[in-house]
């Protein structure tokens, strides 16, 4: 892991778990594997703060611990990756995800899992359905068994799945809170034993939904007057009665979530460069092949034109002779994102998953160029990527640039890293007048510099975002207030004259001013996201990479 990585994972867990669980998190970054001791005397916290903090990490995954490395008896130590932390910045697009395809519930069901880390599927269901029933009409509430469909859907489409069943660390050191992180926190499963836990998917029962006794109705939250010890005492009522999960704890398979990322992204460059019944037909393939290809996969398991054809939606009704000629267009388009692998059936197709990422990284390179420094760079970048290695007199021939201008570009591109110089020499003794110098595009080195740069970018938006927030943090909290009263007023049936008049506890100017700021604030939490975007194509070509050639 880089600076920047580390930087960003812990502007987000200091954004998310505040400056304690920030401390210790960025230090087993850091520092590796380490056991509850010597975190406590190189962070200077106390034992119970690094506790809690190594417990709200393993609740969330963020923190793995297994037995120490020196053999039996030996503290168990914990360690933290960057992998888990950065998907706190996906967070939006897992939710959003989840509501475009299941709808409210279903988002409410995956942003509860975000929340929480782990959570059992009754806990879940209830806590879901008394918030949708807090945000229906008087009268109204929502049943527990249309929030278990959703669930039930979001397992069998494998958008949640089950955690691991862990034994406990029998070597734990007596200060560990290996034992003591279950009963803490109800989400929260055993600690694992071995250095490498197992995964979700190598347990038979990662996918299968228990049979659960809850019926009942979403319930709206107990009045202010009723008192906080009142309502914690009725929750930890409710959470103590049986429903026939205890134990099985589910949480958000962000692996499936990347997959679904990555056929929309291949789906939508396929409908730009072509048009929407090509990307229909590559999502129908994408579709059929979802159960049988494995993630790591560098294409699809072939499929015949006639699987195809019957796969098709009805509504687009596309004969099967025209659906021919699609799938040769595919095939021979520059992108290759489709490919034949056989002629039985009608010809056998597959979607190259690899090729597809590869050409959307190359495309998002060649913007990045275009952006920073203009077309004719751009130029020059495309042709280096497509011929491989040129002279610098072949470059301007090339790109039809003047000789000084290809020379001044070429530079800039090569003081950025963005092209590589290769000295090939006629003779053993380098000399400049035998040697040739060609300028060439390593396109998976460049990604990763790039993937570096953005890592960096997200970080100085989200210190952006929160100077903007600490330096208006008065009016910020006078709108809360005020927002707070009215809300009272209304829900209370005051007159308009009331409520006009605590409106008008903010000035025009006051007003003026929050409104710049929610805009820019805005502005900064949209540019996140769509860094995000950027970085997940790139983090996604640089795995595929790794994978092919592993």
């Amino acid at each position: 892991m880089t600076a920047q990585e580390v930087r960003l994972c812990g502007l987000l867990l200091h954004e998310h778990f505040g400056e304690v669980v920030e401390k210790v998190g960025t230090h087993l970054l850091r520092s590796g594997a380490q056991n509850l001791r010597t975190i406590i005397h190189e962070t200077g916290l106390s034992v119970d703060l690094v506790k809690k903090s190594l417990m709200v990490l393993v609740q969330h995954g963020a923190c793995l611990f297994s037995s120490g490395r020196k053999g039996p008896g030996s503290p168990t130590e914990y360690r933290s990756g960057c992998d888990r932390i950065l998907r706190i910045l996906r967070y939006p697009r897992y939710i959003y995800t989840a509501k475009t395809l299941y709808g409210d519930t279903g988002e409410l069901v995956v942003e509860e899992l975000l929340q929480r880390g782990h959570m059992t599927m009754s806990g879940t269901v209830k806590t879901v359905a008394d918030r949708l029933t807090q945000n229906m009409e008087e009268g109204r509430s929502m049943d527990y068994s249309e929030v278990s469909s959703a669930f039930s859907k979001l397992v069998e489409t494998h958008f949640l799945q089950r955690c691991p069943k862990l034994a406990g660390a029998g070597t734990a050191d007596s200060t560990s809170p290996a034992a003591g992180a279950t009963p803490a926190a109800p989400g929260t499963p055993a600690a694992p034993a071995s250095a490498i836990p197992p995964t979700p998917e190598s347990f038979p029962d990662c996918y299968k939904v228990p049979h659960m006794t809850l019926v009942g109705r979403g319930k709206r939250q107990l009045a202010a007057e009723d008192g906080e010890d009142q309502r914690n005492a009725k929750r930890q009522k409710m959470d103590s009665e049986a429903h026939g999960d205890e134990g099985i704890y589910w949480q958000v398979n962000f692996e499936r979530f990347h997959l679904h990322f990555r056929d929309q992204a291949i789906i939508s460059a396929v409908a730009n460069k072509l048009d929407q019944t090509s990307s229909e037909i590559v999502r129908t393939m994408l579709r059929m092949s979802e159960v049988t290809t494995s993630p790591a996969a560098t294409c699809t398991k072939p499929l015949s034109a006639n699987e195809i054809f019957r796969s098709l939606p009805a509504s687009y009704n596309i004969p099967r002779p025209i659906l021919d000629q699609y799938l040769t267009l595919l095939v021979d388009d520059p992108m290759e994102f489709v490919g034949k692998a056989g002629e039985s059936g009608g010809g056998m197709y597959v979607v190259n998953l690899h090729r597809a990422l590869a050409n959307l990284a190359r495309a998002t390179l060649e913007s990045v160029v275009q952006e920073r420094f203009g077309s004719r760079s751009a130029r020059i970048f495309r042709l280096l990527l497509r011929k491989r290695h040129l002279e610098q007199k072949q470059v301007e021939d090339f790109a039809m640039i003047p000789a000084k201008e290809a020379k001044d570009m070429l530079y800039t591109l090569l003081s950025q890293n963005l092209v590589q110089l290769q000295e090939i020499p006629k003779t053993p003794d380098y000399a400049p007048s035998r040697t040739f110098y060609l300028y060439t595009v390593n396109q998976l080195p460049t990604a990763r510099m790039l993937l570096q740069n953005c890592y960096k970018t997200v970080a100085n938006l989200i210190e952006r975002r929160l100077f903007e927030s600490k330096e208006s943090k008065r009016l910020l909290e006078k709108s809360q207030r005020i927002e707070a009263i009215l809300a009272s007023l209304q829900a209370s049936g005051a007159e308009p004259e009331q409520l006009t008049e605590v409106e008008e506890m903010i000035t025009a100017p006051e007003k003026q001013q929050l409104d710049a700021l929610k805009l820019h604030i805005n502005k900064l939490d949209s540019a996140e996201n769509q860094v995000d975007e950027t970085i997940f194509l790139l983090e996604s070509y640089v795995n595929s990479t790794a994978t092919s050639t592993g």
